[in-house]
């Protein structure tokens, strides 16, 4: 008892240590509820609903800390677009590469697409760190960067949503195992972006903290209690839905030096979910609403 009072009290005296754990615990939570979200109400309104902005705004706090350093701070929110760029390639390589992969296993089919997939990602998020410490962009230059990662994105997502795909409901419930599996994560990584950011790195702890996580344990998960249909199904409608994340981000650059951190997280998710979130989701429903009349005729 004495020792767990001591752990206590020095956990409250730690503020640094408090602006790490409360954010992680938070992703954490949410991680639980997106995964949740895709199998209780299928891939479209799923997909879109996982993709809000969530681990982004404990991330956000953690990486803003005291406003101590608000261009750092900057920096890192800039590049989070980038890193939505290649989350939304990574979900379409789970689209594209079960079907190269071939006839085999449902197990193989799956690892293997979780290997290369992850490969590729990481692979470019070193490319675009490295290709930063080369360059040295200004601030400004990482914001316009940030800005035209979004246009990309939205290039993509639209592509990724121009054929219809099935995006049915799942049928059996994701194991609590998973589910906590799925929480740990979200909240290491978390955790890893804000102490990267406190090391002296803001881009690469920006890219940390959109690490695809989140979609790589909602894939699998419902991969493995529904089936592969359920998480392809969501492809489209995240890659379109995480926009919003992208644009938390970059509201966040502004609105955070000038309303503070509890002020700002607030309106930056309030006008994410607003201006990209919603229209994702009528945008959705309208094109599958258009599908199933085409079907009927």
């Amino acid at each position: 008892m004495l020792a767990l009072a001591d752990l206590l009290a020095q956990f409250e005296s730690n503020a640094a240590l408090r602006e790490l754990v409360f954010p992680a615990l938070f992703a954490g939570l949410v991680a639980i509820l997106s995964t949740v979200a895709v199998e209780r109400f299928g891939g479209m309104s799923g997909g879109v609903l996982s993709s809000i902005p969530t681990t982004i705004v404990p991330a956000a706090i953690g990486l803003w800390g005291d406003g101590s350093d608000p261009e750092g701070f900057r920096r890192a929110m800039a590049f989070v677009p980038v890193g939505i760029l290649l989350n939304a390639g990574y979900l379409v390589l789970w689209r594209v590469l079960p079907a190269k992969i071939g006839q085999r296993t449902r197990t193989h089919v799956l690892l293997s697409t979780v290997f290369l997939a992850l490969c590729a990602w990481f692979i470019a998020a070193i490319a675009v760190i490295i290709a930063n410490e080369v360059i040295q962009p200004s601030v400004a230059q990482s914001l316009a960067l940030g800005g035209t990662a979004m246009a990309l994105g939205l290039t993509l997502a639209i592509a990724a949503n121009r054929n219809a795909h099935p995006t049915p409901r799942g049928t059996r419930p994701v194991g609590w195992s998973v589910l906590f599996v799925r929480g740990a994560a979200a909240a290491l990584v978390i955790a890893i972006a804000i102490a990267i950011k406190r090391s002296g790195l803001p881009v690469a702890s920006g890219m940390a903290a959109v690490f695809p996580v989140i979609f790589t344990t909602i894939m699998i998960a419902t991969w493995l209690s529904q089936g592969a249909h359920v998480p392809t199904g969501a492809v489209g409608p995240m890659t379109l839905g995480t926009l919003s994340v992208s644009a938390y981000a970059l509201l966040a650059t502004m609105l955070f030096p000038r309303l503070g951190m509890m002020s700002g997280a607030a309106l930056c998710w309030v006008l994410a979910v607003c201006l990209v979130s919603v229209p994702s989701y009528l945008f959705l429903r309208q094109h599958a609403l258009r599908r199933d009349r085409a079907a009927r005729t």
